[in-house]
This record gives C-alpha cells, sequence and structure tokens, in this order.
C-alpha cells in the first residue's frame, strides 16, 4: 500500500481526505509545512497532497524545500483559492498537481491515480 503525506492544518479538512483515501493508502499527516519537511524526510510518502495556507511555513514555502531535496515525488496543491495566479504559483514552487477545495473525492483519486501511476 502506497503512503501519501497529507499537509493539512484543518481537522474537518484532514477528515474528509482521510475518509477518502484511508482505505486506499496509508496516511501520515503533518499540521504545517514545517512539520511536512519532516515527515517528508522520515517517511519518503509517495506523493505529497499539500494544503498551501498553512501556519509556521506555508505548503508553497514546504514544497521549495523538498523540492531542494526531491524531484520526483509528486506534489498536489490543495488550497481554497482557485485563481489561476494561485495555480501558477503552485506550479512555480514545484507542484505537480493542484486541485480546489473544496475538493470533489473522485476527480482527487483519478487525480492522485494518474501521478501514482494506478
Amino acid at each position: 500500500m502506497k503512503t501519501v503525506l497529507i499537509a493539512e492544518d484543518t481537522d474537518s479538512n484532514y477528515l474528509l481526505l482521510s475518509i477518502v483515501l484511508r482505505k486506499r493508502y496509508n496516511l501520515t499527516r503533518a499540521y504545517n509545512g514545517q512539520e511536512a519537511i519532516e515527515l517528508y524526510q522520515s517517511s519518503k510518502p509517495d506523493l505529497i497532497l499539500m494544503d498551501i495556507k498553512m501556519p509556521i511555513m506555508d505548503g508553497l514555502e514546504a514544497t521549495r524545500e523538498i523540492r531542494k531535496m526531491d524531484t520526483e515525488t509528486p506534489i498536489i496543491a490543495l488550497t481554497a483559492n482557485a485563481f489561476d495566479s494561485d495555480k501558477q504559483k503552485a506550479k512555480e514552487a514545484g507542484c505537480n498537481g493542484y486541485m480546489a477545495k473544496p475538493i470533489v473525492a473522485a476527480e482527487l483519486l483519478v487525480l492522485m491515480q494518474e501521478y501514482l501511476g494506478e
């Protein structure tokens, strides 16, 4: 079973993601960008779901830091901001994919499966 790191500071958002994903993947949760970097280093996940707006360090900065160590692991940005400029910022930071909240479970699964080669 593949491992997915979910960087999400809001409990309700994480709960929704975990309900959708827990039967298919091993899940690890980070509450902020700094913790996401630490958990990435210790767990080497197969894919990262990265919330953009988080305390301590935001998801874009965390993505930039992870990209200094790893250019291969897929990172999908999750954000409440659905503007093209936000999508562009995520791409520039090193995110492979982008999905606006509220998340549509079926669309998220298809996107994840594409990046995981499933």
